[in-house]
């Protein structure tokens, strides 16, 4: 099961990450309502969890964003606002359920089984057909990808690459989440594999066009944007 976490507080998201990857799910991690639209957008999850003070767009607001495109896809919100009130405008705006921080893990571990069984097999997540970003193209059905309506043939490797890359749009990417997301291995820090990747890539998709989308963040990562 795939889970997409929104939460802005660091030591929470991680020790909620690290408690659900450890009975079998996967978790995005996403810091602020903005991104966790764009991820959940992007990408197929089978449950959403969602502070409701964020930056960028609360969780109100994004649950209600979820509910116009997936109207069964489980939320629950994680918040320490606890009040009537506050319980019965997440209710209002679609979640399935609200806990009240703190928390005991094993609450939210029950709490997500009980919605992921109700909804087993029910969800219907828009078939996405295609990518498009700037001037670029990705065509997911044919495998094409162009630039400017010029096609640039990639290997099954790059191409996976810059998919993931264009799923995460305008984000930081690290080298370890590259390698755990594209090449499913955790990433050997004595390697540069990710690099010489990214070099052919950049061969591929910016050496002939000004407007260069693929960029290095010193110490940091990759980020998928328009220069």
């Amino acid at each position: 099961m795939n889970l997409l976490l929104v939460e802005d507080d660091l030591r929470v998201s991680e020790l909620v990450k690290r408690g659900l990857e450890e009975h079998g799910y996967q978790v995005t991690l996403a810091y602020d309502g903005l991104m966790g639209k764009k991820l959940m957008v992007a990408n197929r999850y089978d449950l959403i969890i969602t502070d409701i003070v964020l930056p960028q767009l609360n969780g109100i607001e994004l649950c209600r964003e979820i509910r116009q495109l997936w109207p069964e896809l489980p939320i629950i919100m994680l918040t320490a606002l606890g009040t009537t009130e506050d319980k019965l405008d997440g209710f209002d705006a679609g979640t399935n359920d609200y806990l009240v921080k703190p928390f005991d893990f094993r609450e939210l571990h029950a709490r997500i089984k009980v919605l992921l069984s109700h909804n087993a097999g029910a969800l219907q997540a828009p078939i996405i057909k295609s990518l498009k970003y700037a001037d670029l193209e990705m065509n997911l059905q044919t495998n094409v990808v162009s630039r400017m309506g010029e096609e640039i043939n990639l290997t099954p490797k790059e191409f996976k690459l810059l998919e993931y890359m264009l799923r995460n749009k305008e984000r930081i990417l690290t080298r370890t989440e590259i390698a755990e997301k594209v090449w499913d291995t955790h990433f050997d820090t004595g390697t540069n594999f990710i690099d010489v990747y990214m070099n052919y890539l950049r061969k591929k998709i910016d050496k002939n066009f000004e407007n260069k989308l693929i960029h290095t963040k010193t110490g940091m990562g990759f980020i998928f944007k328009e220069s």
